[in-house]
């Protein structure tokens, strides 16, 4: 009887436990422990150390430096740790965890298994050769044919495989080399067999994972499955004759855990109150203010946490109205800009893109000027890209420019600022694509593989109301900016985890582009105001793109009238005062001399050597849904994401549905990515930069070889070697809505209330009905009181049975 059936089962079963891995040049954010998410929070972590061998709690230094810091509340540290059955002083508790964690500590090195080592180094070697996506010259043969089928044809002819087992005469298909492996073994082992090989290497199985789930042209064209890694990776086990029986013992919380997470929930505990008795009290000052009348423009920027800082110092300079909205726009869509090579999902992971949009030329005479000297450029790059590659020609190459590339060394080594602007002079004499092209938005009864080329009218007028809605947006101003966002940085690896998460680690600026286009169309228009939504004949839709490393707001202006001249002209003023501000507030977070904040942040972008051209979301705590008002007067130091939602322009709950499923997701697995590459970066995260090696355009390794590093590199998390700069805590979620309301959400949607029921998020409720009263999510749909009303109202029935309990 074929065991394919079986061995695809248990397969399946047992991936679930890995973490997807998305390749470098797009990195997403996500939670590294996602496999484990239906697990409550400590029982995943033990688990995954079990497998992984990564802390799932931060160490008692930091711990202390929170303490010495007052980032934890002692009022609150002593109710957790009684409620832990501690009464000790914390100190000295601080201390017991010390001896726990160095008890447990061990002998890495002794207890490495060289066998299985050897057999980690091989098969890196052929799958950085076999996965690799255009960076190398010479490509690994036959790999069309599969994985499997390519090694076959290659390990007889590598040195380092022993001709033993059944690599010396591997079956042609994979099921059967795994059914030849696992022969001596039962079924019901077979899953965690599995399980500890796939999490062997979590970085190269989490990268074929996602590869596999996402398809698109490299897997199509050289094709990999779980299936096919398993059956290489049992094949090389046997051919040296290491043990793969699953150990059977059970996995218990690590000795120091239980007393950790008392200290962590002190600390997010402290957290939390701080932001929701502001978010409460504000909320009662937005109910007694008056509508403050049309803004003389309103920007809409991403959730992201960067965006906060330049939202607070925007507002300072006018009459401006900001607002938080994911940063993809709400549009899922796949895009493929003016002459890319690739189409690139433009949405969250969490999200199928529904639409491809193209950027289409419309400007001849710009296009032919663009078209000119890119193509300059390009065939410069080619050549000098041939030069240093061949062989023949690369020492003769060296000899004739060898002194051009050392003062080009020396310039961007000294004065990377300097060699930024000669670049920027240079790009700003050639139309970017945005000047000469518009994105293909109307509906072309075409397919681009599974597809529809562009949106119909009725698509493109609900993505614009459901932008609307989502704001709870009643007025609009003369200008409306959908602003995206990306980072800038030289000579970094990582640099798309800079980019917008939204976006699936892309630049948000094209998104921006279609919203605005759709909002712009005449006949979207007339479909908005039948829907209730009045927009002013003199109200101009443009786009821009957020830096946020060097805080300028770029754009993009093709469409504004002349009309509306002065109005954009104070726009670009106010942006860079702005600018001024935000980057001296980044400065002196980075340490950095804040009296010429914007030179700083442009040298951070361009340094080569810089390997902490801004901070990113390190520092991301808290996110705040709910009307700006709620948040205008405060200073979250950019730690909170921040979603505009107006609770009574949403009878029906849709919009928050919309939110409490989408972005609190995206944003769990944000913050839970930042908290694992900070309480454990040798596990979850990716090592210092400095000794990054990139390999494949896929990833990057420690060293020369070995797994694919999963998370955050250590320059983007630490302020110096033991002292981090990002705070791990959970996601504190803080929701300005009827509590009745949220808790229908979650009755309908069991795998977000999972995630609360397990403690990977908490959720507060700011009850506008009931006098902004606070109540906090337990487990199981109850909620339970979490401040105090001036002038109590009645609870709702969840809260008060919890209450009174």
């Amino acid at each position: 009887m074929s065991t394919d059936a079986p061995i695809d089962d248990s397969i399946d079963r047992a991936a679930t436990i890995v973490g997807s891995l998305w390749p470098i040049h797009s990195f997403v954010t996500a939670n590294p422990l996602s496999g484990f998410e239906d697990q409550p929070f400590d029982e995943a972590v033990a688990q995954a150390a079990g497998l992984l061998g990564g802390r799932g709690y931060p160490s008692p230094e930091t711990f202390r430096a929170a303490l010495d810091h007052g980032q934890i509340d002692p009022e609150h540290l002593g109710t957790e740790l009684a409620a832990a059955g501690y009464d000790d002083d914390p100190e000295a508790l601080l201390d017991r965890m010390d001896d726990k964690v160095d008890a447990e500590g061990g002998d890495v090195e002794a207890d490495a298994d060289t066998a299985t080592d050897h057999v980690d180094r091989v098969l890196s070697k052929w799958l950085s050769a076999f996965l690799d996506e255009g960076s190398a010259y010479w490509s690994m043969p036959n790999r069309e044919a599969g994985f499997y089928t390519a090694f076959r044809g290659v390990a007889e002819h590598d040195g380092d495989i022993p001709d033993a087992g059944i690599v010396a005469d591997l079956p042609e298909e994979p099921a059967a080399a795994i059914e030849r492996v696992l022969e001596p073994f039962p079924e019901h082992q077979w899953v965690p067999i599995f399980e500890e090989q796939l999490t062997a290497l979590p970085g190269w199985t989490g990268f074929i994972k996602q590869r596999v789930a996402d398809g698109g042209e490299w897997q199509s064209t050289y094709p990999i499955s779980l299936k096919e890694y398993l059956a290489v990776r049992l094949a090389l086990l046997d051919a040296v004759d290491a043990d793969i029986e699953p150990s059977n013992d059970g996995v218990d919380a690590h000795p120091a855990d239980e007393l950790a997470g008392a200290f962590l929930r002190a600390w997010e505990a402290t957290y939390r109150e701080d932001l929701v008795e502001a978010v409460a009290t504000d909320g009662r000052s937005l109910a007694d203010d008056e509508p403050s009348g049309r803004p003389d423009a309103q920007l809409v920027f991403c959730i992201d946490t960067r965006s906060e800082v330049i939202r607070r110092h925007i507002e300072a300079t006018g009459d401006y109205e900001t607002h938080g909205y994911a940063g993809f726009f709400g549009i899922p869509m796949e895009y493929q800009g003016y002459e890319a090579d690739v189409a690139v999902d433009a949405c969250p992971p969490i999200l199928d893109p529904q639409h491809r949009i193209t950027d289409l030329p419309t400007d001849d005479t710009t296009q032919e000027r663009h078209d000119r000297w890119t193509g300059i450029r390009e065939a410069a790059d080619e050549v000098i890209e041939t030069l240093e590659a061949n062989a023949a020609t690369a020492y003769g190459f060296v000899e004739t420019a060898g002194s051009g590339y050392g003062f080009a060394l020396a310039a961007r080594t000294l004065v990377p600022e300097r060699v930024r602007d000669l670049f920027t002079a240079a790009d700003d004499a050639v139309p970017d694509d945005h000047e000469f092209c518009e994105p293909l938005v109307h509906h072309q009864h075409q397919y681009a593989g599974d597809l529809p080329v562009g949106m119909t009218t009725e698509e493109r007028v609900e993505y614009a109301a459901t932008a609307f809605d989502l704001m709870g947006w009643e007025e609009f101003g003369r200008l409306v900016v959908f602003a995206g966002h990306a980072g800038e940085t030289a000579n970094n690896p990582y640099d798309s985890s800079l980019d917008c998460g939204a976006c699936a680690g892309n630049p948000g600026g094209p998104s921006a582009r279609v919203l605005a286009t759709i909002c712009n169309d005449e006949e979207v228009q007339a479909g908005l105001r039948e829907r209730g939504h009045d927009i002013p004949e003199d109200t101009v839709f443009l786009a821009g793109q957020h830096n946020t490393t060097t805080d300028e707001v770029d754009l993009y202006d093709g469409h504004v009238p002349e009309s509306h001249a002065e109005d954009l002209a104070q726009l670009r003023a106010d942006l860079e005062t702005a600018r001024e501000h935000a980057t001296a507030e980044r400065a002196a977070e980075m340490g950095a001399d804040g009296s010429a904040s914007v030179r700083e942040t442009e040298r951070r972008a361009a340094d080569w050597a810089e390997t902490r051209p801004e901070w990113g979301l390190a520092g991301n705590a808290g996110f705040v849904i709910g009307p700006r008002g709620l948040t205008s007067d405060l200073d979250l130091d950019g730690r909170a994401f921040l979603h505009s939602y107006d609770w009574s322009t949403d009878p029906d709950g849709d919009a928050l549905e919309a939110i409490l499923t989408g972005p609190m997701v995206v944003t769990q697995w944000i913050n839970t990515q930042y908290y694992f590459s900070t309480v454990d970066n040798a596990v979850y995260g990716s090592g210092s930069k400095v000794t990054h090696n990139p390999v494949g355009n896929v990833g990057v390794y420690q060293g020369n070889g070995g797994d694919l590093m999963t998370g955050l590199p250590l320059q983007s998390l630490m302020a110096a070697d033991d002292e981090p700069h990002h705070q791990p805590l959970r996601l504190s979620t803080v929701v300005h809505a009827p509590v009745e309301r949220v808790t229908e959400v979650l009755a309908e949607h069991g795998d977000v209330a999972g995630l609360l029921d397990n403690d990977w998020l908490s959720l507060t409720v700011v009850d506008p009905t009931q006098d902004h009263r606070a109540f906090h999510y337990e487990s199981d749909l109850e909620w339970s009181a979490a401040s105090e009303a001036v002038e109590a109202r009645p609870e709702p029935p969840e809260a008060r049975a919890v209450a009174d309990d």
